[in-house]
């Protein structure tokens, strides 16, 4: 049965045939969209799969390989048209920080522990799809996210500071100004900062011009040449070497107890991290393209995308905010687009592996920062510090964590503050004392010092906003204690916006209930949800309050209550009668009659 699919606005047939998640295209066009846009993906994640291979303390042939194996299975198991898996800058900078515990980042043991790390964090992706569990990664928040990858961008650019300058910051300073001067008229040293800075020209350039160049690209082919024409590498610049021209070969993670044992923790993080970034992609292009997803399936995807890529010397990937962009806005139709980008990239790489030898490492290092100053949301910052003093204290702890302690422990220190600040704020229902607003259709409750509205001299009407949990009861009781002091001991709690009241809620209840009887007055509930009426039920908390006190909406309750529980020679006196249902004034013994 065909089904219909929006694309690029508009209406094509999707047929039956579908091959491990991948939507065959229907039409030449669709084959044709697909290989332009792999095309543009190949040109643009040559560079960024050697900058990010770098990040993690890698060779670049090994950020090639992950760009090659990674996004092929991601795609054809996903379930996303438009996403492209593969390494990315989060993802990189926290491989190093996960494995710089063991040493040098170098050397094949460096290699091997990396590729383990992969196996890892798919088997965690895995098991998380197996168990449904992709609810989990929504208690991350997006501010959390933000202090993350800002502390990330942070890392990731002054770990580059040594390649930009041509000397490490220290080597600089050491010795004080006349040091300094001599070290910056060194050739290598000038050379090195011309080409970076000429690298970093030219994407400011290509990205002013326009956004469809592959500005990454340009920008290093701009570098490249410079160090051609200036000499730079018999001036003595680095240059980053040729890579192997050949397919990712074979590989095996190390299963080693002690191994595995100690990489787990920082694995565990990795994958977490990776499925925030491969949702939060997804879902922005699903909304765009109209798309329906299969969350489950794309944690699938990303799982078993780092699994196979284990036994392919990759390293950890995800989802790439930049590279399924441009895929998207280069017209992807399906996935095929990625496997089109691999593809073309694993041609290159065999054919031309000459090329990166030409790439001088200040240029490369430039690059990276040029990734870590796109890396930060400097508008989402601005908007979390201006808008919430509560969510400015996740952000700087997640981003002081991950500078300060490691990178893997900040997402945990981010999520504990964001449900720390959560559970302060659901500990703290509000009591808003409410009246009838005289100009609201059927004279609708509404906050009464807000709008400055007169309230009933006997019964308080409270609306609570929240749930009456453990956590909640203290503030919940202390406020009933101190707004009865003043005089009017029954109550009326307006319970719409109660979504739940656990055993320590219904226990509260029932001594506020018994307090104010023994003052004269009573507790009342109304507008109570069902499941909230049905567990007091259960619990027994609707007898010990009283069933004939458990009432329904808000107006119903004012109905039953001003005429039968009121004392009615004060209302005689009352000169404020703002229920409809008061009796009139110098009649209530007649009402009562």
């Amino acid at each position: 049965m065909l089904s219909p699919d929006t694309r690029g606005g508009r209406k094509v047939r999707r047929g039956p045939g579908r091959l491990l998640g991948l939507s065959v295209p229907m039409t030449m066009h669709d084959a044709r969209s697909d290989l332009l846009a792999g095309l543009l993906g190949a040109m643009i994640v040559l560079p960024q799969a050697i900058a990010y291979a770098l990040i993690a303390g890698l060779p670049p042939e090994y950020g090639l390989y992950t760009a090659m194996v990674t996004p092929i299975i991601a795609a054809l198991f996903g379930s996303s048209l438009h996403m492209v898996s593969g390494p990315t800058a989060a993802i990189s900078v926290l491989v190093g920080s996960v494995l710089s515990q063991y040493g040098a980042q170098s050397g094949p043991e460096y290699v091997s522990l990396a590729i383990t790390l992969a196996f890892l964090v798919g088997v965690i992706q895995l098991l998380f799809a197996v168990a449904r569990m992709g609810a989990l990664v929504n208690f991350i928040s997006h501010t959390v996210l933000i202090g993350f990858t800002s502390g990330a961008a942070f890392i990731i650019a002054s770990s580059q500071l040594t390649s930009v300058l041509g000397s490490s910051p220290a080597e600089l300073l050491d010795g004080g100004r006349t040091n300094l001067i001599d070290v910056a008229w060194s050739p290598e040293q000038t050379l090195s900062i011309l080409l970076a800075t000429i690298t970093l020209a030219v994407f400011v350039a290509c990205t002013a011009l326009s956004r469809r160049l592959p500005a990454l690209l340009v920008a290093i082919t701009a570098g490249g040449l410079a160090a051609l024409a200036l000499g730079a590498e018999q001036a003595g610049v680095q240059m980053v070497g040729a890579v192997p021209g050949t397919l990712p070969p074979l590989s095996m993670p190390v299963f080693s107890f002690g191994t595995l044992q100690g990489l787990v923790p920082g694995a565990a993080a990795i994958a977490v991290l990776g499925l925030i970034e491969a949702a939060a992609i997804a879902r922005a292009l699903a909304a765009k393209s109209q798309q329906r997803l299969d969350g489950n399936r794309e944690f699938f995807g990303q799982g078993l995308s780092n699994v196979v890529g284990s036994f392919f010397s990759c390293y950890p990937g995800s989802g790439s905010f930049t590279r399924s962009g441009a895929n998207y806005d280069a017209g992807a139709r399906t996935p095929l687009a990625t496997v089109f980008a691999a593809a073309m990239l694993a041609v290159v790489v065999v054919a031309f592996p000459w090329l990166s030898a030409y790439l001088p490492v200040p240029v490369m290092g430039a690059l990276v920062m040029i990734i870590a100053w796109r890396l930060i949301d400097w508008a989402g910052i601005v908007h979390v510090i201006r808008s919430s003093p509560g969510e400015s204290v996740v952000l700087l702890g997640t981003f002081g964590t991950a500078i300060f302690i490691s990178l893997e422990f900040a997402i945990a220190v981010g999520v504990v503050l964001s449900l720390l600040f959560f559970l302060r704020q659901t500990a703290r229902p509000g009591l808003v004392p409410v009246a009838p607003h005289p100009k609201r259709p059927h004279r609708g409750f509404r906050n009464a010092s807000k709008h400055q509205l007169s309230e009933c001299p006997q019964l308080l009407v409270l609306r609570v906003d929240g749930s009456v949990f453990f956590g909640a009861v203290d503030h919940v009781q202390q406020t009933l204690r101190r707004m009865t002091a003043a005089g009017r001991s029954s109550v009326l709690l307006v319970c719409t916006g109660v979504s739940f009241i656990d055993l320590s809620g219904g226990e509260m209840l029932v001594q506020e209930a018994r307090r104010l009887r023994a003052e004269g007055g009573d507790l009342y509930l109304c507008g109570l949800r069902d499941p909230v009426r049905e567990s007091l039920d259960r619990a027994g908390y609707s007898e010990e309050i009283g069933t004939d006190h458990l009432l329904g909406d808000p107006d119903t309750a004012i109905r039953q209550l001003v005429p039968n529980h009121m004392d009615l020679a004060v209302c005689r006196n009352c000169e404020v009668r703002i229920f409809s249902t008061c009796p009139p004034s110098g009649d209530a013994d007649e009402e009562r009659a």
